[in-house]
């Protein structure tokens, strides 16, 4: 009883400060909303960047084989040198990722990289995070993923989760997977809420595509909020 009520005390006088209290148990970065548990042995890191993504993945699945997509050359260069360490565990492949082939121009946000797309960014993102507002197109190689991961030669073990992160461009990611998708366990994707860029994909859109092919959404692994507490962007867990 005591121990109960001094835990009340110590959550109610940092909620009064602005902090919550949680047990990590219940933080999704921490539980990793389960993939512990499911067995995945290949993740696809779609927009890798310089493999922030990667690097928190080899933590939570130390024995997964790791496949990052990043057409830029900067941070490509980054994850490269990175994933030479990783004991041949990470694979860097320079392409972009969508639903047809060909060379395209990706806007690069020279004071911010990783919110960089092949989708213009919009004067609500500006508002909110002014570094999207610098942005050089860049040339890039665009592919789909199935076709993509055929050509690499990479043999993709069992239980596979995918990680989307392509700034609104996610539904023609999805529509280039279509192959890889089916034989997957688990997609990872960042979803915008507020229109940050031109042409970007709604959560309907993208719980349409997931949902046709017999995925479920089950829950946030991580939320980014306004100031008025709404939701600007969401990386959304979907699974089989």
């Amino acid at each position: 009883m005591i121990k109960g009520r001094i835990k009340l005390a110590v959550r109610r006088s940092a909620n009064a400060l602005g902090v919550e209290i949680q047990y990590l148990s219940k933080v999704p970065h921490h539980n990793a909303l389960g993939l512990r548990s499911m067995g995945i042995r290949t993740v696809i890191d779609v927009g890798a960047n310089t493999g922030q993504f990667a690097r928190y993945i080899r933590s939570v699945l130390p024995e997964a084989k790791v496949i990052c997509f990043e057409p830029l050359p900067g941070p490509f260069e980054e994850l490269k040198t990175w994933a030479m360490d990783q004991k041949g565990r990470v694979t860097p492949l320079n392409i972009a990722l969508g639903e047809k082939e060909g060379m395209v121009e990706m806007f690069c946000h020279t004071d911010h990289s990783p919110s960089s797309s092949l989708l213009h960014s919009t004067p609500v993102s500006h508002s909110y995070y002014p570094f999207t507002e610098r942005e050089i197109p860049v040339p890039v190689r665009l592919s789909t993923c199935d076709r993509a991961l055929a050509e690499s030669g990479i043999a993709i073990e069992s239980e596979v989760l995918i990680k989307l992160d392509v700034q609104g461009y996610e539904d023609r990611v999805i529509k280039g997977a279509l192959q890889t998708l089916r034989s997957a366990k688990a997609c990872l994707t960042e979803i915008d809420f507020d229109t940050l860029y031109d042409g970007q994909c709604t959560f309907r859109d993208v719980w349409k595509l997931l949902d046709d092919l017999g995925y479920r959404y089950a829950g946030n692994f991580d939320q980014t909020c306004a100031a008025d507490g709404h939701v600007i962007f969401a990386d959304a867990l979907f699974l089989k």
